[in-house]
Protein backbone atom coordinates (compact mmCIF):
# COMPACT_ATOMS: atom_id res chain seq x y z
CA UNK A 1 0.00 0.00 0.00
CA UNK A 2 1.52 3.35 -0.88
CA UNK A 3 1.14 6.30 0.85
CA UNK A 4 -1.86 7.45 -1.40
CA UNK A 5 -5.32 5.40 -0.54
CA UNK A 6 -5.69 3.05 -3.55
CA UNK A 7 -8.52 0.13 -3.88
CA UNK A 8 -9.17 -2.27 -6.35
CA UNK A 9 -12.32 -2.77 -7.59
CA UNK A 10 -13.91 -5.16 -9.95
CA UNK A 11 -17.17 -4.48 -11.91
CA UNK A 12 -19.28 -3.90 -14.94
CA UNK A 13 -20.96 -0.74 -13.73
CA UNK A 14 -19.57 2.46 -12.40
CA UNK A 15 -19.94 5.93 -10.97
CA UNK A 16 -18.42 7.92 -13.17
CA UNK A 17 -17.02 11.43 -14.67
CA UNK A 18 -14.32 13.22 -16.24
CA UNK A 19 -11.67 15.76 -15.82
CA UNK A 20 -8.62 18.13 -17.16
CA UNK A 21 -6.09 20.20 -19.18
CA UNK A 22 -2.79 21.22 -20.23
CA UNK A 23 -0.89 24.55 -20.73
CA UNK A 24 0.80 26.87 -23.73
CA UNK A 25 3.25 25.17 -26.58
CA UNK A 26 6.71 26.13 -27.19
CA UNK A 27 10.16 26.53 -26.53
CA UNK A 28 11.84 25.66 -23.23
CA UNK A 29 10.61 28.65 -21.65
CA UNK A 30 6.79 28.27 -22.27
CA UNK A 31 4.40 26.67 -19.96
CA UNK A 32 4.03 23.56 -21.87
CA UNK A 33 8.33 22.99 -21.43
CA UNK A 34 7.74 23.88 -18.10
CA UNK A 35 4.66 21.33 -17.55
CA UNK A 36 6.63 18.60 -19.84
CA UNK A 37 9.72 19.28 -17.04
CA UNK A 38 8.18 18.89 -14.20
CA UNK A 39 5.50 16.35 -15.41
CA UNK A 40 7.68 13.75 -16.49
CA UNK A 41 10.80 13.89 -14.94
CA UNK A 42 12.31 10.59 -14.12
CA UNK A 43 9.50 8.87 -16.47
CA UNK A 44 9.53 8.23 -19.85
CA UNK A 45 9.67 11.52 -21.90
CA UNK A 46 6.92 13.05 -24.58
CA UNK A 47 7.77 12.57 -27.57
CA UNK A 48 7.89 16.03 -30.00
CA UNK A 49 4.60 15.45 -31.22
CA UNK A 50 3.22 14.58 -28.13
CA UNK A 51 3.87 18.22 -26.77
CA UNK A 52 2.90 19.35 -29.76
CA UNK A 53 -0.62 17.90 -29.13
CA UNK A 54 -0.01 19.75 -25.46
CA UNK A 55 0.27 22.96 -27.23
CA UNK A 56 -3.08 22.43 -29.36
CA UNK A 57 -5.06 20.98 -26.31
CA UNK A 58 -4.34 24.11 -24.30
CA UNK A 59 -5.47 26.45 -27.08
CA UNK A 60 -8.89 24.81 -27.11
CA UNK A 61 -9.30 24.90 -23.68
CA UNK A 62 -8.15 28.36 -23.49
CA UNK A 63 -10.79 29.20 -26.27
CA UNK A 64 -13.36 27.50 -24.73
CA UNK A 65 -13.07 28.46 -21.02
CA UNK A 66 -14.35 31.10 -19.07
CA UNK A 67 -12.28 31.52 -15.91
CA UNK A 68 -13.83 32.99 -12.91
CA UNK A 69 -10.54 33.99 -11.34
CA UNK A 70 -6.87 34.10 -12.58
CA UNK A 71 -5.55 31.07 -11.03
CA UNK A 72 -8.66 28.42 -11.98
CA UNK A 73 -7.46 27.90 -15.66
CA UNK A 74 -3.68 26.70 -13.92
CA UNK A 75 -5.20 24.57 -11.25
CA UNK A 76 -7.33 22.36 -13.62
CA UNK A 77 -4.29 22.12 -16.19
CA UNK A 78 -2.26 20.82 -12.95
CA UNK A 79 -5.19 18.63 -11.92
CA UNK A 80 -4.88 17.37 -16.01
CA UNK A 81 -1.26 16.82 -15.40
CA UNK A 82 -2.08 14.79 -12.51
CA UNK A 83 -4.09 12.38 -14.05
CA UNK A 84 -2.44 12.07 -17.29
CA UNK A 85 0.89 11.08 -15.11
CA UNK A 86 -0.72 8.58 -13.88
CA UNK A 87 -2.14 6.92 -16.77
CA UNK A 88 1.15 7.30 -18.41
CA UNK A 89 2.67 5.72 -15.56
CA UNK A 90 0.22 2.93 -14.08
CA UNK A 91 -2.32 1.65 -17.48
CA UNK A 92 -1.97 -1.62 -18.35
CA UNK A 93 -1.25 -1.35 -21.38
CA UNK A 94 1.85 1.17 -22.85
CA UNK A 95 -0.31 4.01 -23.84
CA UNK A 96 0.01 6.67 -27.00
CA UNK A 97 0.78 9.81 -25.53
CA UNK A 98 -0.24 11.83 -28.86
CA UNK A 99 -3.43 9.30 -29.44
CA UNK A 100 -4.56 9.96 -25.47
CA UNK A 101 -4.09 13.82 -26.25
CA UNK A 102 -5.76 14.02 -29.71
CA UNK A 103 -8.84 12.34 -28.37
CA UNK A 104 -8.49 15.00 -24.82
CA UNK A 105 -8.93 17.30 -27.76
CA UNK A 106 -11.51 15.99 -29.15
CA UNK A 107 -13.15 15.87 -26.35
CA UNK A 108 -13.12 19.51 -25.21
CA UNK A 109 -14.25 20.75 -28.79
CA UNK A 110 -17.40 18.44 -28.14
CA UNK A 111 -18.02 19.86 -25.22
CA UNK A 112 -17.50 23.32 -27.13
CA UNK A 113 -19.66 22.54 -29.64
CA UNK A 114 -22.87 21.06 -27.40
CA UNK A 115 -22.11 24.05 -24.65
CA UNK A 116 -19.91 26.86 -26.22
CA UNK A 117 -18.29 28.15 -23.52
CA UNK A 118 -17.79 26.88 -19.90
CA UNK A 119 -15.61 27.03 -16.68
CA UNK A 120 -12.69 25.39 -17.07
CA UNK A 121 -13.41 22.69 -14.81
CA UNK A 122 -16.02 21.80 -17.09
CA UNK A 123 -14.05 21.49 -20.36
CA UNK A 124 -11.24 19.88 -18.33
CA UNK A 125 -13.76 17.06 -17.22
CA UNK A 126 -14.85 16.70 -21.17
CA UNK A 127 -11.29 16.67 -22.04
CA UNK A 128 -10.34 14.09 -19.98
CA UNK A 129 -13.40 11.81 -20.53
CA UNK A 130 -12.62 11.90 -24.34
CA UNK A 131 -9.21 11.13 -23.41
CA UNK A 132 -9.89 8.00 -21.17
CA UNK A 133 -12.77 6.99 -23.55
CA UNK A 134 -9.96 5.90 -25.59
CA UNK A 135 -8.65 3.38 -23.18
CA UNK A 136 -11.17 1.10 -21.99
CA UNK A 137 -14.65 0.85 -20.69
CA UNK A 138 -13.87 0.37 -16.98
CA UNK A 139 -11.11 3.49 -16.96
CA UNK A 140 -12.80 6.61 -15.87
CA UNK A 141 -12.86 9.75 -13.93
CA UNK A 142 -14.59 10.08 -10.65
CA UNK A 143 -14.62 13.85 -9.46
CA UNK A 144 -15.72 14.72 -5.90
CA UNK A 145 -18.86 13.75 -6.11
CA UNK A 146 -18.51 10.58 -7.64
CA UNK A 147 -15.83 9.48 -5.74
CA UNK A 148 -17.57 9.65 -2.61
CA UNK A 149 -20.46 7.65 -3.96
CA UNK A 150 -18.37 5.34 -4.89
CA UNK A 151 -16.93 4.58 -1.60
CA UNK A 152 -20.49 4.85 -0.25
CA UNK A 153 -21.68 1.82 -2.45
CA UNK A 154 -18.55 -0.46 -1.56
CA UNK A 155 -19.89 0.01 1.59
CA UNK A 156 -23.04 -1.32 1.04
CA UNK A 157 -25.37 1.47 1.82
CA UNK A 158 -26.25 4.07 -0.58
CA UNK A 159 -29.09 5.83 -1.80
CA UNK A 160 -31.00 5.89 -5.69
CA UNK A 161 -32.62 2.81 -7.52
CA UNK A 162 -30.38 0.33 -7.08
CA UNK A 163 -29.37 -0.63 -10.63
CA UNK A 164 -25.95 -1.65 -12.50
CA UNK A 165 -25.66 0.21 -15.89
CA UNK A 166 -23.06 0.31 -18.41
CA UNK A 167 -22.47 2.71 -21.39
CA UNK A 168 -22.44 0.25 -25.15
CA UNK A 169 -22.33 2.77 -28.02
CA UNK A 170 -23.54 5.78 -26.27
CA UNK A 171 -26.48 3.67 -25.05
CA UNK A 172 -27.48 3.56 -21.20
CA UNK A 173 -27.62 -0.38 -20.51
CA UNK A 174 -29.05 -2.26 -17.57
CA UNK A 175 -26.64 -5.22 -16.29
CA UNK A 176 -28.54 -6.00 -13.71
CA UNK A 177 -31.13 -4.37 -10.68
CA UNK A 178 -30.10 -5.13 -7.42
CA UNK A 179 -32.16 -7.45 -5.46
CA UNK A 180 -34.90 -6.27 -3.12
CA UNK A 181 -34.41 -2.40 -5.03
CA UNK A 182 -37.04 -0.16 -6.87
CA UNK A 183 -35.54 -1.00 -9.82
CA UNK A 184 -35.85 -4.89 -9.23
CA UNK A 185 -39.12 -4.50 -7.49
CA UNK A 186 -40.25 -2.15 -10.92
CA UNK A 187 -39.62 -5.13 -13.15
CA UNK A 188 -36.41 -3.45 -14.97
CA UNK A 189 -34.43 -6.51 -16.06
CA UNK A 190 -30.94 -7.35 -17.21
CA UNK A 191 -30.27 -6.07 -20.99
CA UNK A 192 -32.98 -3.19 -20.58
CA UNK A 193 -32.12 0.35 -22.34
CA UNK A 194 -32.93 3.54 -20.80
CA UNK A 195 -33.51 6.12 -22.94
CA UNK A 196 -34.88 8.59 -21.15
CA UNK A 197 -34.87 10.02 -17.59
CA UNK A 198 -37.62 11.71 -16.70
CA UNK A 199 -38.49 12.90 -20.60
CA UNK A 200 -34.85 13.96 -20.77
CA UNK A 201 -32.84 11.55 -23.55
CA UNK A 202 -29.80 9.90 -22.34
CA UNK A 203 -27.79 8.62 -25.17
CA UNK A 204 -24.64 10.45 -26.33
CA UNK A 205 -24.08 11.53 -22.54
CA UNK A 206 -21.40 10.66 -20.62
CA UNK A 207 -21.94 7.34 -18.04
CA UNK A 208 -21.22 9.88 -15.00
CA UNK A 209 -23.72 12.46 -16.42
CA UNK A 210 -26.45 9.83 -17.21
CA UNK A 211 -26.14 7.81 -13.55
CA UNK A 212 -26.03 11.41 -11.73
CA UNK A 213 -29.34 12.39 -13.43
CA UNK A 214 -31.02 9.10 -12.18
CA UNK A 215 -29.78 9.72 -8.29
CA UNK A 216 -31.74 11.95 -6.33
CA UNK A 217 -32.85 12.20 -2.55
CA UNK A 218 -34.56 9.34 -1.44
CA UNK A 219 -38.47 9.60 -1.52
CA UNK A 220 -37.90 11.31 -4.47
CA UNK A 221 -39.54 10.49 -8.28
CA UNK A 222 -38.29 9.33 -11.24
CA UNK A 223 -39.34 8.32 -14.59
CA UNK A 224 -37.46 6.20 -16.66
CA UNK A 225 -38.12 5.33 -20.34
CA UNK A 226 -36.99 1.88 -21.25
CA UNK A 227 -36.42 0.04 -24.49
CA UNK A 228 -36.53 -4.12 -24.37
CA UNK A 229 -35.73 -5.66 -27.47
CA UNK A 230 -38.40 -5.67 -29.66
CA UNK A 231 -41.27 -3.87 -27.55
CA UNK A 232 -42.15 -0.67 -27.86
CA UNK A 233 -40.63 1.95 -25.61
CA UNK A 234 -42.52 1.91 -22.32
CA UNK A 235 -41.92 4.24 -19.12
CA UNK A 236 -41.51 3.19 -15.22
CA UNK A 237 -42.10 5.16 -12.47
CA UNK A 238 -39.78 4.22 -9.62
CA UNK A 239 -38.96 6.21 -5.87
CA UNK A 240 -35.68 6.74 -4.86
CA UNK A 241 -34.33 4.94 -1.42
CA UNK A 242 -31.44 4.46 0.27
CA UNK A 243 -29.56 1.22 -0.84
CA UNK A 244 -29.01 -1.00 1.68
CA UNK A 245 -27.50 -4.10 0.13
CA UNK A 246 -27.82 -7.41 1.26
CA UNK A 247 -25.08 -8.86 -1.13
CA UNK A 248 -25.83 -13.10 0.62
CA UNK A 249 -29.07 -14.44 0.85
CA UNK A 250 -29.89 -18.33 1.69
CA UNK A 251 -32.63 -20.56 1.83
CA UNK A 252 -32.59 -24.70 2.26
CA UNK A 253 -33.76 -27.08 -0.47
CA UNK A 254 -34.17 -29.77 1.16
CA UNK A 255 -30.64 -31.19 2.48
CA UNK A 256 -29.36 -28.67 -0.34
CA UNK A 257 -28.06 -24.59 0.95
CA UNK A 258 -28.65 -22.52 -1.37
CA UNK A 259 -26.40 -19.36 -1.50
CA UNK A 260 -27.41 -16.27 -3.97
CA UNK A 261 -24.54 -13.83 -3.42
CA UNK A 262 -25.71 -10.66 -5.35
CA UNK A 263 -22.66 -8.30 -5.42
CA UNK A 264 -19.07 -8.42 -3.85
CA UNK A 265 -18.77 -5.58 -1.47
CA UNK A 266 -17.58 -5.52 2.33
CA UNK A 267 -20.69 -7.11 3.69
CA UNK A 268 -19.70 -10.86 1.84
CA UNK A 269 -17.54 -12.09 4.83
CA UNK A 270 -20.24 -11.67 7.73
CA UNK A 271 -23.16 -12.67 4.87
CA UNK A 272 -21.56 -15.79 3.70
CA UNK A 273 -20.41 -16.92 7.35
CA UNK A 274 -24.05 -16.41 8.55
CA UNK A 275 -25.34 -18.25 6.19
CA UNK A 276 -23.46 -21.43 6.72
CA UNK A 277 -24.13 -21.00 10.16
CA UNK A 278 -28.34 -20.86 9.59
CA UNK A 279 -28.05 -23.54 7.36
CA UNK A 280 -26.16 -25.57 9.25
CA UNK A 281 -28.67 -25.01 11.77
CA UNK A 282 -32.14 -24.96 10.41
CA UNK A 283 -30.78 -28.05 8.02
CA UNK A 284 -30.07 -30.15 12.02
CA UNK A 285 -26.04 -30.48 11.03
CA UNK A 286 -27.50 -32.47 7.81
CA UNK A 287 -26.38 -30.50 4.92
CA UNK A 288 -25.59 -32.81 1.51
CA UNK A 289 -24.45 -29.94 -0.55
CA UNK A 290 -24.23 -26.36 -1.77
CA UNK A 291 -25.22 -24.58 -4.48
CA UNK A 292 -23.56 -21.12 -4.91
CA UNK A 293 -25.57 -18.83 -7.07
CA UNK A 294 -23.37 -16.03 -8.48
CA UNK A 295 -25.93 -15.36 -11.85
CA UNK A 296 -26.09 -11.56 -12.26
CA UNK A 297 -23.26 -10.83 -10.28
CA UNK A 298 -21.34 -7.49 -11.41
CA UNK A 299 -18.37 -7.75 -9.49
CA UNK A 300 -17.30 -5.79 -6.62
CA UNK A 301 -14.39 -5.76 -4.35
CA UNK A 302 -11.33 -7.84 -5.13
CA UNK A 303 -10.55 -8.83 -1.83
CA UNK A 304 -14.27 -9.77 -1.05
CA UNK A 305 -13.92 -12.06 -4.22
CA UNK A 306 -10.49 -13.56 -2.64
CA UNK A 307 -12.07 -13.91 0.78
CA UNK A 308 -15.19 -16.04 -0.58
CA UNK A 309 -13.29 -18.34 -2.89
CA UNK A 310 -10.63 -19.02 0.39
CA UNK A 311 -14.19 -19.89 2.02
CA UNK A 312 -14.58 -22.84 -0.21
CA UNK A 313 -10.78 -23.92 -0.35
CA UNK A 314 -7.90 -25.21 1.92
CA UNK A 315 -5.12 -24.21 -1.05
CA UNK A 316 -3.88 -23.15 -3.93
CA UNK A 317 -3.46 -20.26 -5.91
CA UNK A 318 -6.98 -18.53 -6.14
CA UNK A 319 -6.02 -15.91 -8.77
CA UNK A 320 -2.47 -14.10 -10.02
CA UNK A 321 -2.82 -10.06 -10.98
CA UNK A 322 -0.31 -9.02 -13.43
CA UNK A 323 0.11 -5.53 -14.79
CA UNK A 324 1.91 -3.89 -17.64
CA UNK A 325 3.88 -6.37 -19.37
CA UNK A 326 3.38 -9.00 -16.76
CA UNK A 327 5.05 -6.62 -14.22
CA UNK A 328 4.20 -6.82 -10.37
CA UNK A 329 3.10 -10.37 -10.58
CA UNK A 330 0.92 -10.96 -7.36
CA UNK A 331 -0.68 -14.78 -6.33
CA UNK A 332 -3.91 -14.80 -4.02
CA UNK A 333 -3.13 -18.26 -2.34
CA UNK A 334 -5.82 -20.15 -0.13
CA UNK A 335 -5.71 -20.66 3.09
CA UNK A 336 -6.54 -24.00 5.60
CA UNK A 337 -10.09 -23.55 7.21
CA UNK A 338 -12.64 -24.26 4.71
CA UNK A 339 -16.19 -23.45 5.84
CA UNK A 340 -17.87 -26.22 3.97
CA UNK A 341 -15.14 -28.68 4.21
CA UNK A 342 -16.62 -32.34 2.61
CA UNK A 343 -19.55 -30.80 1.04
CA UNK A 344 -20.19 -30.87 -2.81
CA UNK A 345 -20.24 -27.48 -4.36
CA UNK A 346 -22.31 -26.85 -7.48
CA UNK A 347 -21.31 -22.69 -8.87
CA UNK A 348 -24.21 -20.94 -11.07
CA UNK A 349 -23.43 -18.25 -13.86
CA UNK A 350 -24.64 -16.89 -16.78
CA UNK A 351 -23.97 -13.51 -19.14
CA UNK A 352 -24.03 -11.53 -16.52
CA UNK A 353 -21.97 -12.65 -14.20
CA UNK A 354 -18.61 -10.83 -14.35
CA UNK A 355 -14.92 -9.80 -13.01
CA UNK A 356 -15.20 -10.53 -9.20
CA UNK A 357 -18.39 -13.43 -9.27
CA UNK A 358 -16.07 -14.56 -12.19
CA UNK A 359 -12.63 -14.63 -10.13
CA UNK A 360 -14.55 -17.13 -7.74
CA UNK A 361 -16.04 -19.47 -10.59
CA UNK A 362 -13.11 -20.11 -12.22
CA UNK A 363 -10.58 -20.01 -8.83
CA UNK A 364 -13.31 -23.05 -7.31
CA UNK A 365 -13.39 -24.77 -11.09
CA UNK A 366 -9.77 -25.05 -11.78
CA UNK A 367 -9.04 -26.34 -8.40
CA UNK A 368 -11.43 -28.72 -8.27
CA UNK A 369 -13.64 -27.36 -5.55
CA UNK A 370 -16.65 -27.05 -7.73
CA UNK A 371 -18.83 -27.64 -10.97
CA UNK A 372 -19.57 -24.99 -12.70
CA UNK A 373 -23.07 -24.93 -14.61
CA UNK A 374 -24.61 -22.02 -16.66
CA UNK A 375 -23.94 -20.51 -19.97
CA UNK A 376 -20.15 -18.68 -20.14
CA UNK A 377 -20.00 -15.54 -18.08
CA UNK A 378 -19.61 -11.59 -18.92
CA UNK A 379 -15.72 -11.99 -19.47
CA UNK A 380 -14.41 -8.98 -17.89
CA UNK A 381 -10.83 -10.28 -16.41
CA UNK A 382 -9.12 -7.12 -15.22
CA UNK A 383 -8.25 -5.03 -12.35
CA UNK A 384 -8.99 -1.56 -11.73
CA UNK A 385 -7.15 0.47 -9.01
CA UNK A 386 -8.86 3.94 -7.62
CA UNK A 387 -6.18 6.73 -8.06
CA UNK A 388 -6.95 9.82 -5.92
CA UNK A 389 -6.22 12.87 -7.59
CA UNK A 390 -4.05 15.89 -5.20
CA UNK A 391 -7.02 17.98 -6.49
CA UNK A 392 -9.70 16.48 -6.15
CA UNK A 393 -12.05 13.38 -7.18
CA UNK A 394 -9.91 9.86 -8.58
CA UNK A 395 -9.46 7.64 -11.25
CA UNK A 396 -10.69 4.06 -11.49
CA UNK A 397 -8.21 3.08 -14.07
CA UNK A 398 -7.21 -0.62 -15.47
CA UNK A 399 -4.24 -1.98 -14.19
CA UNK A 400 -3.99 -5.23 -13.86
CA UNK A 401 -5.20 -8.29 -15.75
CA UNK A 402 -6.06 -11.40 -13.51
CA UNK A 403 -5.79 -15.22 -14.31
CA UNK A 404 -6.93 -18.37 -13.24
CA UNK A 405 -4.93 -20.95 -11.14
CA UNK A 406 -4.63 -22.42 -14.58
CA UNK A 407 -2.76 -18.87 -15.64
CA UNK A 408 -5.36 -18.24 -18.07
CA UNK A 409 -6.57 -15.28 -18.52
CA UNK A 410 -10.29 -13.84 -18.40
CA UNK A 411 -10.89 -10.94 -20.30
CA UNK A 412 -13.01 -11.23 -23.26
CA UNK A 413 -13.43 -14.74 -22.35
CA UNK A 414 -15.70 -15.09 -19.94
CA UNK A 415 -15.71 -18.52 -17.47
CA UNK A 416 -17.00 -21.46 -19.56
CA UNK A 417 -19.21 -23.58 -17.41
CA UNK A 418 -18.57 -27.27 -16.70
CA UNK A 419 -22.52 -27.80 -17.33
CA UNK A 420 -23.38 -25.66 -20.43
CA UNK A 421 -27.24 -25.18 -20.26
CA UNK A 422 -28.35 -23.75 -23.33
CA UNK A 423 -30.93 -20.30 -22.27
CA UNK A 424 -34.85 -21.27 -23.89
CA UNK A 425 -34.73 -17.69 -24.59
CA UNK A 426 -31.74 -15.08 -25.28
CA UNK A 427 -30.67 -12.22 -22.72
CA UNK A 428 -29.53 -10.15 -25.76
CA UNK A 429 -26.58 -8.67 -23.08
CA UNK A 430 -23.64 -8.26 -24.97
CA UNK A 431 -20.72 -9.65 -23.19
CA UNK A 432 -17.24 -7.68 -22.72
CA UNK A 433 -15.61 -8.92 -25.61
CA UNK A 434 -18.85 -6.90 -27.91
CA UNK A 435 -17.59 -3.56 -26.49
CA UNK A 436 -15.64 -2.16 -29.15
CA UNK A 437 -13.01 -0.29 -26.56
CA UNK A 438 -12.52 -3.49 -24.47
CA UNK A 439 -9.37 -4.86 -23.96
CA UNK A 440 -8.69 -8.15 -26.40
CA UNK A 441 -7.96 -11.07 -24.78
CA UNK A 442 -4.20 -12.87 -24.17
CA UNK A 443 -4.86 -16.37 -25.86
CA UNK A 444 -7.40 -17.75 -27.79
CA UNK A 445 -10.93 -19.02 -26.80
CA UNK A 446 -10.10 -23.11 -26.09
CA UNK A 447 -11.96 -26.08 -24.65
CA UNK A 448 -15.80 -26.73 -24.56
CA UNK A 449 -18.20 -27.72 -21.67
CA UNK A 450 -17.83 -31.27 -20.37
CA UNK A 451 -21.62 -31.67 -21.14
CA UNK A 452 -24.64 -29.51 -22.83
CA UNK A 453 -28.00 -29.25 -21.86
CA UNK A 454 -31.07 -27.21 -22.75
CA UNK A 455 -32.49 -25.35 -20.32
CA UNK A 456 -35.74 -26.38 -21.57
CA UNK A 457 -34.99 -29.67 -19.86
CA UNK A 458 -34.98 -28.29 -16.64
CA UNK A 459 -37.10 -28.99 -13.97
CA UNK A 460 -39.71 -25.98 -13.63
CA UNK A 461 -40.00 -24.24 -10.75
CA UNK A 462 -42.84 -22.38 -9.25
CA UNK A 463 -40.83 -19.60 -9.16
CA UNK A 464 -39.98 -19.95 -12.76
CA UNK A 465 -36.06 -20.86 -12.46
CA UNK A 466 -35.71 -23.50 -14.56
CA UNK A 467 -31.93 -22.95 -14.31
CA UNK A 468 -31.84 -23.61 -10.38
CA UNK A 469 -34.11 -26.52 -10.67
CA UNK A 470 -31.76 -28.35 -12.94
CA UNK A 471 -29.23 -27.20 -10.26
CA UNK A 472 -31.37 -28.81 -7.25
CA UNK A 473 -31.75 -32.13 -9.50
CA UNK A 474 -27.87 -32.32 -9.93
CA UNK A 475 -27.20 -32.17 -6.43
CA UNK A 476 -29.64 -34.82 -5.78
CA UNK A 477 -28.90 -37.09 -8.40
CA UNK A 478 -25.28 -37.65 -6.81
CA UNK A 479 -23.82 -39.08 -9.96
CA UNK A 480 -23.92 -37.59 -13.69
CA UNK A 481 -25.53 -40.38 -15.47
CA UNK A 482 -28.58 -40.17 -12.73
CA UNK A 483 -28.88 -36.28 -13.27
CA UNK A 484 -29.22 -36.71 -17.47
CA UNK A 485 -31.91 -40.25 -16.52
CA UNK A 486 -33.81 -37.89 -14.46
CA UNK A 487 -33.90 -34.90 -16.88
CA UNK A 488 -36.01 -37.18 -19.41
CA UNK A 489 -38.87 -37.03 -17.45
CA UNK A 490 -38.57 -33.46 -16.30
CA UNK A 491 -39.00 -32.76 -20.10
Amino acid sequence: MTAMWRKSFLGIAGLLAVAAVLAACGPDGTAVARVVRELFTGSTPLSAAAQEELGRLETVVGTLSVPRSSNELQTEIEHFQDAFSKVRENYVRPVDDKALLAAAIEGARAFGEAKGTGRPRDVVEAALHGMLGKLDPHTIYLNARDYGDMQVVTSGRFGGLGIEVTQESGQIKVIAPIEDTPAAMAGIVTGDLITHVDSEAVEGLGLAEAVSRMRGPPGTSVRLTIRRGDQSPFVVALERAVIRTRPVKWHLEGSIGYLRVASFNEQVASGIERAMEELRKESGGKLSGLILDLRNNPGGLLDASTWLSDAFLNEGTILEVRGRNGAGARPYRATRGELAAGLPLLVLINGGSASASEIVAAALQDLGRAQVMGVRSFGKGSVQTIYPLVHEGALKMTTQLYYTPHGKSIQALGVLPDILVTPIEATGLRREADNPSALPPDHAEDGRARLEISESDCPVRPDGDRLLGCAILFMNAGQEQNFLSALRPAK
